[in-house]
């Protein structure tokens, strides 16, 4: 399996196409929906394996936990304990016709008796009471799965924990506070779009705008850092303005994301203050963590490091690399729990990289020390906890892929294509960049599912509008990017020959007026001239909205020049203890030699 899953990440880069599909392909090829190589032990979790919805034992069981899951004084006020045109003895308990004890209360379910009951506060919301004990049994497993994997789902969430992570380390304040009115304004359009679209395209497929509908459209939200970082790493267009707009709207595209997927899972069952009271306090924790990233942690993590006496210096792994090593695992844990008792451990691992992003050392420890680990567990994540979870029977039909088809081109695509379409001739590159869809939508389209939240047949035409996504962003994108790339570069070339022609105007002014200075001045004003595009009058009337552009990128490269410079010193750094290692390396060899010559 773990072969084949190699060979599939090989082939998909020599073509030089996402690595997800085919990950995904061979999950499902060789997993236990087709030729089980993999075996129950290890692709389904325990409950599943021991817990049958369909025993009478088992919904027993839930009858005996009382109103919480089923409650049978309900079913029998309101004269659903069977079904309308069955029979009192096809109930749940059979031909018993006078009372049964359930959680310490006895029900009367004789039909004279049950109408005296003194309340009709509880739900009867399925058909029978039999159906209700049978569903939430179902609930009930896919909530124990939830909690307590099997191992190839647990490695695949870690994996997410993990990228997540290293997605919040990249994140950086300057560059958002340079592009981050416009940025955060595309991230809002890039966020809910995609909601409002996808919930209203399943409400028009004929299924209920809540719980099944929002969570697809929460589903489609957040877009993948990771696929905008890479088609702007491979570009080399992360240092240009369009570009640090991109990463800074995805970043605030995922914590918004982050923040609805925490709504979504905390809206379950009965609404009341407490409901939203973890939510609201996640926001605070999340908003007093930004603070302490920017005021606290540099100053803490250099006092830190003053405080501990560096006794590798020539090592590899040096002892302030262990210590902030150390120091990033332990917040990871801390924050990811802090939040999971809030929501959800991703927003915790996303605050907690955020905290590190102003060491741009720390990332590269962080990589160096789990550069291993990260990419296979993203592989098991596609190729297990997403796979394993795809009803087949669904997914290759021809109704889930037309539906999947209009979801996918309409929620899924143009949602994301115009939330910049004010964003000048950049719109359509900096939208394409927000197509791309990666491990986070398909974690929420997982846990959704497993919480019984979206049920097969919408969940299989949700796969199909995000693999939609996967395919067409990167390609599209570099088209986009291109036909961009060249328009600027015509446009450059076309001022700097108007730049030119200006000049050599204004030199000939110059000698021809040299006795006129006055006159010459006020006749043709081009000692002082600007570019037409940003002359005087029109500076005075309309925004220069390219001028602010050009020094926002001048200050990006800056900041950019700034950290290559760093990154250069730490280089130099590593060069020079290399060539300590090697000198050492050469005594060693050399001492061995004269050793055997001595032998």
């Amino acid at each position: 399996f773990f072969i084949a899953l190699w060979l599939a990440g090989r082939v998909s880069k020599k073509i030089g196409v996402s690595s997800i599909l085919a990950e995904v392909a061979v999950g499902i090829i060789l997993g236990p929906g087709l030729l089980r190589l993999i075996p129950r032990e290890l692709s389904e979790c325990f409950y599943e394996r021991t817990v049958n919805c369909n025993s009478w034992a088992e919904q027993r069981n839930i009858a005996e936990k009382g109103p919480d899951y089923c409650d049978l004084q309900a079913y029998l006020d309101k004269n659903k304990y069977v079904k309308s045109n069955a029979k009192w003895s096809d109930g749940f308990f059979g031909n018993r016709s006078s009372s049964v004890t359930l959680d310490d209360r006895t029900y009367m379910l004789n039909r004279s008796s049950r109408r005296l009951a003194s309340s009709n506060a509880g739900k009867a919301d399925y058909d029978d009471y039999k159906t209700c004990l049978k569903e939430q049994c179902g609930l009930e497993l896919a909530t124990n799965c939830a909690l307590y994997p099997d191992v190839f789902t647990l490695i695949g969430h870690t994996g997410v924990a993990l990228m997540i992570f290293e997605s919040g380390m990249h994140f950086d304040f300057g560059q958002a506070k340079t592009v981050g009115p416009s940025a955060c304004l595309v991230a809002v359009f890039g966020t809910f779009l995609p909601i409002a679209a996808g919930t209203g395209l399943s409400v028009a497929f004929g299924f209920p705008a809540y719980p099944e509908g929002l969570s697809v459209g929460v589903s489609l939200a957040p877009t993948s850092v990771g696929i905008a970082l890479k088609l702007l790493y491979e570009a080399a267009a992360l240092e240009t303005f369009f570009g640090q707009a991109v990463m800074t709207a995805a970043f605030v595209d995922d914590v918004l994301s982050l923040i609805l997927f925490s709504v979504l899972f905390s809206l379950q069952g009965s609404l009341t203050f407490l409901t939203f009271l973890p939510l609201i306090l996640g926001c605070v924790f999340m908003g007093v963590a930004i603070v302490m990233a920017v005021l606290f942690w540099p100053k803490a993590i250099n006092f830190l490091l003053s405080k501990i006496k560096e006794t590798k210096p020539n090592g590899k792994m040096k002892r302030h690399d262990e210590v902030l090593f150390f120091l990033m695992l332990v917040v990871f844990i801390a924050y990811a729990q802090i939040t999971h008792l809030c929501g959800t451990h991703l927003w915790g691992c996303f605050i907690a990289g955020m905290s590190f992003a102003h060491r741009h050392e720390a990332h590269h420890i962080w990589v160096r020390q789990v550069k291993r680990v990260t990419p296979w567990f993203i592989r098991i994540f596609f190729a297990a906890t997403l796979a394993w979870a795809i009803p087949l029977e669904q997914l290759f039909s021809w109704e889930a892929f037309g539906m999947g088809s209009l979801m996918g081109i309409g929620p899924c695509i143009l949602t994301k294509v115009i939330c910049a379409c004010f964003m000048g001739e950049a719109r359509w590159v900096i939208g394409w960049a927000m197509v791309g869809r990666a491990e986070f939508a398909y974690f929420i389209a997982i846990m959704a599912k497993s919480l019984k939240m979206i049920p097969d047949k919408l969940f299989a035409i949700l796969i199909w509008s995000l693999i939609y996504a996967t395919i067409f962003a990167p390609l599209i994108f570099r088209i986009v990017l291109n036909r961009y790339a060249r328009k600027a570069r015509e446009r450059e070339a076309l001022e700097n020959q108007a730049q030119e022609t200006q000049d050599g105007v204004t030199s000939k002014g110059s000698n021809g007026l040299g006795r006129q200075t006055s006159q010459g001045s006020r006749s043709s004003g081009l000692g002082d001239a600007r570019p037409p595009r940003l002359s005087a009058a029109m500076t005075m009337s309309i925004p220069d909205v390219w001028a602010d552009q050009e020094q926002r990128r001048q200050e990006l490269e800056q900041q950019e020049l700034g950290k290559k410079l760093e990154r250069l010193e730490q280089c130099e750094l590593e060069l020079q203890q290399a060539n300590e290692d090697i000198a050492q390396l050469r005594l060693q060899v050399a001492q061995l030699q004269a050793d055997v010559q001595a032998v």
